[in-house]
């Protein structure tokens, strides 16, 4: 195969290729439901980041404090030299040393160290830690919870501006017929050039309230994506699942799921703990701390295992004691920074345990109060419908004003958006009720 007929074929193939992609369809855009809303925003949320970085991080801390109180064992290799006098002796092969900060002119460390601090105050910083991370778990959960309020408000806030831009669409539709009818009928002598003028009006109102809708459709869209993705990317849709009846529990069930797994109580009874650890760590530094240290290993002027027939390695152990005598006060003002910690953490523990009963109750009763009132904005957008199409008919056979019909459509708009506002609320009522149990599923 020659040259020409080589390149001939690659072009071709890539021009087959392209013209394969030109005329492909592009793919749909996905389907968003509101778990996987709510699972990416998890992914891409700063403010939930930072808080699973605080977690990760205190759950680092507690392996650090830990690590303080149990033994630690490092290896050291160290070469000294000293000048020495330069007169060898049996003890001194180099010389004498002149200066006494070591122990020959040439001095050779090869050598394991054990060691281990005993004190109180270390294993009560363990047991802080364990409570600071307990906090940090907490108010992870807090994060999450709250994130999923917002991923609520915002998907759901979108399926509300797409049914309001469909009711402000079908309300311009309604206004350009009632124009031609209002246009038929003064061309038959029916009714006055004034209800023309009027219908004329009110379908430019319904066609600036269509363009308006649409603006806020976009906007809802683009509030979801800064959410969802990574990117700036707007080719999405949702899965309006906004009607699906979601039952309310009863006060008693969701107050006893506060109690158990609320974070907001969770995180102030972990501070509160934390505080207290704060408080007897502080105290344990009138305390004397004991450490132990275990050498293993050379420390000779010469290397080898066995120098002139006598071991060259060998062990040494020592153990210090230290008692706290003065430090110009510094220990009494720790402890009484902690006292004051302490008693503030207590403050919001209280607050917290009062500031929960007072949410269940009110959000409570917003998602209840919300819940009956859907019958009511259901069965009234309905009766709205039947309004518009009787007071229609009876325009048509002149029993009804042009203000009555316009009064109508707009009874119609509003009673639709009221029952959409209605479904909206509701949903984000159950959302802020999940905050304080983390069992609902809006």
């Amino acid at each position: 195969m020659s040259r020409a007929t080589w390149n001939l074929i690659v072009v071709l193939a890539l021009f087959s290729s392209f013209v394969i992609a030109q005329t492909s369809p592009a793919p749909p855009p996905p389907i968003i439901t509101l778990d996987e809303a709510i699972r990416r925003a998890q992914q891409n949320s700063v403010e939930f980041g930072a808080a699973r970085t605080a977690n990760g991080t205190a759950n680092a801390s507690i392996t650090i404090a830990r690590s303080a109180i149990l033994p630690n064992v490092k290896g050291e290799a160290q070469y000294l030299y000293t000048q020495g006098t330069g007169t060898p002796s049996t003890a001194f092969p180099g010389g004498t040393p002149i200066f006494i900060a070591n122990n020959a002119v040439h001095e050779y460390i090869g050598q394991a160290n054990v060691h281990q601090d005993l004190s109180l105050a270390l294993a009560y910083d363990y047991r802080r830690t364990q409570a600071d991370a307990r906090v940090a778990k907490a108010r992870l959960e807090i994060a999450k919870r709250g994130l999923a309020v917002v991923v609520v408000r915002r998907f759901y806030g979108l399926a509300v501006a797409q049914r309001k831009l469909a009711t402000s669409q079908s309300a311009r539709e309604e206004a350009q017929h009632f124009l031609k009818v209002s246009e038929e009928l003064e061309a038959g002598g029916e009714v006055a050039h004034s209800d023309v003028i009027k219908a004329q009006i009110e379908a430019n109102d319904k066609q600036r309230a269509f363009q308006e809708a649409e603006l806020a459709v976009e906007n809802a869209r683009l509030d979801l994506a800064l959410l969802l993705f990574k990117d700036f990317n707007q080719n999405f849709s949702i899965a309006d699942d906004l009607s699906t009846p979601t039952p309310l529990p009863t006060m008693d069930e969701l107050a006893v799921q506060a109690r158990k797994s609320n974070p907001d109580l969770a995180a102030a009874l972990a501070a509160r703990q934390s505080a207290d650890y704060e408080v007897r760590s502080a105290r344990s530094e009138y305390l004397p701390a004991l450490g132990f240290d275990y050498w293993y290993g050379l420390d000779s002027t010469r290397v080898g295992w066995r120098i002139d027939g006598i071991r060259n390695v060998g062990y040494a152990a020592a153990a210090t004691l230290t008692v706290p005598v003065w430090n110009w006060g510094a220990t009494h003002a720790h402890v009484q920074q902690a006292e004051l910690a302490r008693r503030q953490a207590q403050l919001e523990l209280t607050t917290a345990q009062k500031t929960l009963l007072a949410q269940i109750q009110s959000l409570y009763a917003e998602a209840r109060v919300s819940l009956s009132e859907l019958d009511s904005l259901r069965q009234s957008a309905a009766l709205t419908a039947d309004s518009l199409r009787l007071t229609e008919a009876r325009y048509r056979g002149g029993e009804a004003t042009v203000l009555e019909v316009v009064d109508a459509q707009n009874t119609l708009t509003l009673s639709r958006n009221a029952y959409d506002d209605g479904e909206l609320r509701y949903r984000v009522a159950l959302a802020n009720l999940q905050t304080l149990t983390g069992t609902l599923n809006p």
